[in-house]
Order: structure tokens, then C-alpha cells, then sequence
């Protein structure tokens, strides 16, 4: 499997999110070429700040293998991290996260500049589907306004 299709699996996530009025951020957790988490951000739903897509998707992961760390896994997320979740992604030793949209405004680059917040081993890639994803959030908030 690709990462583009893992990122559409992902997109369908963070379509439920849009359907629930949450923002709309989807997240895959895939590991040996199977699924093994997925969310969408539930933050209005479960009244709760921290449930964001990528927190949700990692504790089903944790769950499901047993296990707090993921050397293994890779993260595919709609959506660059913020620094919350960098945080939880760097205390899950995640092998590889692979996200659609920048997030200049939120994600953890504005606090930490060019510091990499993430596990050393981690590895990182980005602008994946990166339009499709864009397109989502910017319909989400352009329906608030």
C-alpha cells in the first residue's frame, strides 16, 4: 500500500469529524501493512481538549498492541501535528508519521521552530494529499465564519 492511499483512509476519518461538526483531522496508525488505529478529532464530543485525532488513535494502538511504544508504526494524519501530540507521538517512539496539510498557525514547528519535537528515529513526511486535505479544513471554517 501506498501513502497516498493510507492518507485517503485517513481523510475519511476526518470526514467523520466534519459530519460532527468537529475540526476536521483524521488519523491511521498502520503497522506491517495493517490497520491497527483509526480516529477523528472528538473534542466537542467528549467535551476534551486532548482528543485530538493522532491522542485517540494512539491509545487504541497502545490497546490493541499491549504495548506504549510504537517503533513499528507509522502515523498518517490529515493534519501536521501540534505540539501536544508531537509530545505523545515522541513518548510513543513512532517509527514514521506521514501528515497531508501544513499547519503553520498550530502545529508544533510554531513552537519549537526548527526543532524537531519527535522521537530521533522518527521519521517524518509531509504534503501528502496535502490539496485534499487543506481543501477540508478550509471548508470546515469557512462554513463557521
Amino acid at each position: 500500500m501506498t501513502d497516498e492511499h493510507y492518507m485517503q483512509l485517513a481523510l475519511q476519518e476526518a470526514q467523520k469529524a466534519f459530519e460532527k461538526d468537529e475540526v476536521p483531522i483524521g488519523a491511521i496508525l498502520v503497522m506491517q501493512d495493517k490497520i491497527i488505529a483509526r480516529a477523528h478529532n472528538q473534542v466537542e464530543l467528549l467535551n476534551d481538549s486532548t482528543a485530538h485525532a493522532e491522542i485517540l488513535a494512539l491509545t487504541t494502538a497502545f490497546n490493541f498492541l499491549g504495548s506504549k511504544y510504537l517503533p513499528e508504526a507509522c502515523l498518517y494524519v490529515t493534519v501536521e501535528p501540534c505540539l501536544m501530540c508531537s509530545g505523545a507521538l515522541y513518548w510513543s517512539k513512532i517509527g514514521r508519521i506521514v501528515f497531508g496539510a501544513a499547519d503553520d498557525k498550530n502545529s508544533y514547528r510554531r513552537c519549537t521552530g526548527k526543532n524537531n519535537p519527535f522521537h530521533p528515529k522518527t521519521i517524518i513526511a509531509g504534503a501528502v494529499l496535502a490539496n485534499e486535505c487543506a481543501a477540508l479544513m478550509k471548508a470546515f471554517f469557512q462554513a463557521k465564519r
